[in-house]
């Protein structure tokens, strides 16, 4: 395993964030219902000073701006320069002369200190050296100041991931290396205990997991919802390893998978579940 995050940089620099770029309408609404359940827990309030953790096209970041208004500041961080791009000329629509945006990986880089809410949607389990980076982010909190991040759970328990990329790998009859659960990637922090043991290291108490589910929406079609899944997640990733001549042959048998699961009117949707985690800095 990588002692950096090197590897998921350049991922998030090239094709990935290119590509997240282009279908940042399609990814926002997938991930949105995930990113307001963790905006609630995270509670922003009037005049709070807050982090946003891989923040991406800058959605949530804005919302944090928001939230806590002219007298608050929010910095927003990521590693990918084409999506802060985005963020960037979002925060300048938005009006939000309190927010700003900075490319860094979040794990080492300097950051302000007595913050009051460091906050991720899908952005913390990408890090090589997870307890470290949290240690090095923590340092950044006041004391008593909260930590709150939505991630996924196990692969088993979201459908929208797993039901087409089981469909890929059969149709192209490839059988997956044995994996490492806890390798950076999607699912890293999928493993409560694992999850627990990483913020605890870290030096966070009052450490709070809650599982969140909800339907995520695929397309209006087997058809469309299977176009749509070789873009983004699990799917466009095997796509890249196997090479596009694959597509045709994937996008078919992604389609018949998701056909028993579309509802009378076509629309497809499969079950996303994620941790709702809580934290803080020990005063």
């Amino acid at each position: 395993m990588p002692t950096d995050n090197s590897e998921q940089i350049a991922e998030w620099n090239g094709v990935l964030g290119q590509r997240w770029v282009a279908m940042r309408q399609e990814v926002d609404r997938v991930v949105a219902p995930f990113g307001e359940a963790a905006l609630k827990a995270a509670a922003p309030q009037p005049g709070e000073r807050a982090i946003d953790i891989g923040c991406g096209c800058g959605e949530t970041a804005i919302e944090i701006a928001r939230l806590v208004g002219p007298a608050g500041s929010v910095l927003g961080i990521d590693v990918s320069q084409p999506m802060l791009e985005v963020a960037r000329s979002r925060g300048v629509s938005a009006a939000c002369s309190h927010l700003s945006f900075r490319e860094g990986d979040a794990s080492e880089t300097r950051l302000p200190s007595n913050i009051d809410l460091l906050f991720s949607r899908f952005g913390v389990m990408f890090f090589s050296q997870p307890s470290n980076a949290f240690r090095h982010l923590r340092k950044s909190l006041r004391k008593g100041g909260r930590c709150v991040f939505v991630c996924w759970r196990t692969p088993r328990d979201n459908a929208w991931a797993m039901t087409p990329l089981s469909a890929a790998r059969t149709a192209l009859d490839i059988t997956p290396p044995p994996s490492d659960p806890e390798a950076p990637g999607p699912f890293a922090f999928a493993d409560e205990e694992r999850l627990r043991t990483v913020l605890s290291d870290a030096g966070f108490g009052n450490i709070d997991l809650q599982r969140f589910d909800t339907a995520i929406f695929l397309g209006t079609t087997p058809r469309s919802a299977a176009e749509g899944v070789v873009q983004m997640g699990p799917v466009a990733r095997l796509v890249r390893e196997v090479g596009v001549e694959h597509l045709p042959i994937i996008v078919d048998a992604v389609e018949r998978a998701l056909a028993p699961h579309a509802a009378p009117n076509g629309h497809v949707s499969l079950n996303g579940s994620t941790w709702i985690v809580a934290a803080t800095n020990p005063a």
